[in-house]
């Protein structure tokens, strides 16, 4: 009789792995295209920065809570940066509204109709304008060059960066991307 009851036990201890005890999903594989971008094994909290939007009004990190973020900081004297933007613009496009958004953030000392148009005239019309004109944004991220991207869960954590540019609208960035989103909180 023990042996049934040990039998009942490790059919019931197998059940409970198979069908209450859910594995943890691995975060998608980082594509080629997006090699620069290394990601923290122990994400914490992104600073409490802030940036500047079109109107001049500051927009905290944390109101994008809930949402991933791609944050690229570029300036319009960075050539590399320069080079990326249509791509990062292109990569906004394909993601659309949603979970996850693109943030790309200027550097430069530029005022917001003069950024708009710079990024109009780089192919990177699509992205909304965001300024760090006092450089706080980088500072708070411990920036020490540009192009410097992020990637903000939606809990507010940073879980990657880069440092250079990157690939951002290859169709393999685009997917890993849309899969981040879809494990972003509702």
């Amino acid at each position: 009789m023990p042996i049934a009851k040990i039998l009942a036990a490790a059919f019931a201890a197998a059940l409970a792995v198979l069908y209450v005890i859910r594995p943890v999903e691995a975060s998608p594989a980082i594509p080629k295209a997006l090699a620069s971008l290394v990601p923290d094994q122990s994400p914490k909290p992104a600073p409490a920065a802030t940036i500047v939007d079109a109107q001049g009004h500051p927009v905290p990190l944390a109101s994008f809570k809930g949402r991933v973020v791609i944050l690229n900081m570029w300036a319009t004297w960075c050539a590399p940066c320069v080079q990326e933007l249509p791509a990062v613009g292109k990569l906004a496009a394909a993601l659309g509204p949603g979970k996850v958004m693109v943030v790309a953030v200027s550097a430069s000392h530029d005022d917001a109709a003069k950024t708009a148009a710079f990024l109009k005239a780089h192919g990177a019309g699509n992205l909304t304008v965001y300024r760090d004109p006092d450089l706080s944004l980088m500072t708070a991220f411990g920036s020490q060059g540009l192009p410097f991207s992020l990637v903000i869960d939606g809990r507010g954590r940073e879980i990657a960066r880069a440092s250079g540019p990157m690939k951002w609208d290859d169709p393999a960035a685009v997917a890993y991307f849309k899969a981040l989103a879809s494990r972003a909180p509702s």
